[in-house]
């Protein structure tokens, strides 16, 4: 006597993919987080591209920004050259903006507020919730729990990076970013 399985009905088929959609509910959150973990990987490096009308250049040290810059943008640039060559000082334009000596984020701090963007001087870790996720189109904060440093139309002022503790420099040296999150202030 042979057997013949029987055929499914309509309600044993809705129940194996119940139980099917059940499985890929279960496995959809493990995929959309090692998706998105994959998306949110950056660059593992800063570098300089230079674009013509959009980029700063490095003379002597300055930032000499191109013209039809936005006044932000050029406010930010003429602070930061204001601090160029100040030493390194931790917690430097932290009581006052004005200042003898300037750590990361107080340099930050001093372009950010002399440009029009900043209320009040903040920490590497308070930027890290600066203004807007994801790069600027003139101005990028990176920042991480410990050091930061502004990008401002495409120079780097930073006070690490250049062999040690030193104060605020512009610099087209690359420099690992791995694990700075970037932000920006609106429309900047």
């Amino acid at each position: 006597m042979s057997v013949v399985p029987a055929l499914p009905t309509p309600a044993t088929r809705a129940s194996a993919a119940a139980a099917c959609l059940l499985g890929l509910h279960r496995l959809l959150p493990v995929l959309a987080c090692l998706l998105l973990a994959h998306c949110q990987r950056g660059p593992s490096h800063w570098h300089y591209h230079y674009q013509p009308g959009k980029t700063a250049l490095l003379v002597r040290g300055k930032a000499v920004p191109p013209a039809g810059l936005p006044a932000v943008v050029m406010r930010a640039i003429n602070a930061g050259n204001r601090i160029v060559g100040k030493p390194y000082r931790y917690g430097g334009g932290h009581q006052r903006i004005e200042d003898r000596g300037y750590d990361c984020s107080g340099t930050v701090s001093y372009v950010l507020y002399h440009a029009g963007l900043l209320h009040s001087p903040a920490t590497s870790t308070g930027f890290m919730r600066y203004g807007h996720a994801g790069a600027g189109r003139h101005l990028t904060v990176y920042s991480e729990k410990g050091h930061c440093f502004i990008e401002v139309a495409g120079l780097r002022l930073d006070t690490g990076y250049h062999g040690g503790r030193e104060g605020p420099q512009w610099t087209t040296r690359s420099r690992p970013i791995r694990g700075y999150v970037l932000r920006h202030p609106r429309g900047y």
